[in-house]
């Protein structure tokens, strides 16, 4: 059997690239082929995905982090790879406001400011991007893109360039702190502040962002840079899967892998396993998921998923798809 290997990274352990060579591995010593096809959804280690898959180059910038401290940060000048007129860069948000940048013991939702990311936008701008691809996921901030907006401004706005956002979520503005701010350690009370000054902000920003699609990615950022520089928002998975060529390649294969850190009903509102699910499906070709954590459950035949296997290192993730490649169920692991 040939198996299309796409796989998210493992937020915090495993990049894509790893996690898909590990899931080779296994595939190679069940005696399958493996086409290695890592990939991203606007999430954290987009902006690697999209160098390898079109080549360019990371340039280091000074910038700040959520809560205003000083660090060497970093965006990306894509090459060509064939595609897209005028010179591109790229800048993940988790690079500079990056919910990975702030200890659990220092994380405030209220605090947290998305300049870093604005400072990295103006450094690509800078070095002469027409274009700029802003990977939306991994956040610590919701400030609904304010700290950003004015780190672009200062530096005298995006003149002629374009800005797009790659955005891992369907979710609107207005709910951006009710489903996001708790995992950036908000509370209940802070939630509801939070969602009230977003709703304020909503209200002064040249365009109203509540009730559009993807505007709540970052905390609200995309909706910010929609709003105040007309950014494009991008479904991410969609965008970097066009990049690979994943539909191509999902002609030639019997079976699809894929896989993120945690398997839950987020994976189905935006990201990299709902969007391969979709495609794999109309494409008559089954689906296998692999996940450090899966919190899907019985959700999981719901969203047409073949099985799911629970896998938190290399060597789980090799042994898990050694097992889909023999048509054997792994414990822990739902076969559906």
């Amino acid at each position: 059997m040939r198996f299309l290997v796409a796989p998210d990274s493992f937020k915090g352990t495993l990049s894509a690239a790893e996690v898909a060579a590990a899931i080779g591995r296994g595939l190679e010593a069940a005696g399958a082929e493996a086409d290695l096809c890592p990939a991203a959804d606007g999430g954290e280690g987009t902006v690697d995905v999209l160098v390898a898959a079109r080549g360019g180059e990371r340039r280091t910038a000074r910038a700040h982090d959520p809560l205003g401290r000083e660090i060497e940060a970093w965006f990306a000048l894509l090459g060509s790879g064939g595609t897209d007129a005028g010179a591109t860069a790229a800048v993940e948000v988790a690079a500079a406001s990056g919910l990975a940048l702030v200890a659990e013991a220092e994380r405030d939702a209220e605090t947290a400011t998305s300049a870093g990311t604005g400072e990295l936008i103006a450094d690509a701008l800078a070095a002469g991007a027409e274009r700029v691809l802003v990977a939306a996921g991994g956040s610590a901030t919701t400030d609904g893109g304010r700290g950003a907006i004015e780190a672009i401004e200062s530096a005298g706005g995006p003149g002629e360039a374009r800005l797009e956002v790659l955005c891992d979520t369907r979710v609107p503005f207005e709910r951006a702190a009710e489903v996001f701010a708790p995992q950036k350690g908000a509370d209940a009370e802070t939630v509801a502040r939070l969602s009230d000054r977003l709703q304020a902000l909503a209200g002064a920003l040249p365009r109203d962002p509540r009730g559009r699609p993807m505007t709540a990615a970052a905390g609200g950022l995309a909706g910010g840079l929609w709003s105040a520089f007309g950014a494009r928002l991008v479904p991410g998975a969609a965008y970097v899967l066009g990049v690979l060529g994943f539909d191509r390649r999902l002609e030639t294969a019997d079976a699809v892998i894929t896989g993120e850190g945690r398997l839950d009903a987020q994976s189905l509102e935006g990201k990299l396993v709902g969007e391969i699910v979709r495609r794999a499906r109309a494409a008559e070709v089954p689906v296998h998921a692999i996940a450090g954590e899966d919190a899907l459950g019985e959700a999981a035949r719901r969203i047409g998923l073949s099985s799911v296997h629970a896998a938190g290192d290399q060597e789980a993730i090799a042994a898990a798809s050694a097992a889909i490649a023999g048509g054997q169920p792994l414990s822990p692991a739902t076969d559906l």
